[in-house]
């Protein structure tokens, strides 16, 4: 069973991300140390895997 794309917002924001907002079901999370991701869809939608990575990514970033 795929993520949720409320758990990748609550693993940014654990991570230190903040919610900046966004347009229509796109919301930009923004970190203090510059790194940016923008993740697509509802809380209760299916995280896609390629969103997955993308998260993992931006907070594997933001901790160097």
């Amino acid at each position: 069973m795929p993520r949720k794309v409320r758990e990748l917002f609550r693993d940014l924001q654990q991570a230190g991300f903040e919610d900046r907002g966004g347009k229509g079901s796109h919301r930009n999370f923004r970190h203090a140390s510059g790194v940016n991701v923008t993740v697509r869809g509802g809380p209760g939608d299916d995280a896609k895997p390629y969103q997955e990575k993308a998260v993992k990514a931006a907070i594997r970033s933001a901790k160097k």
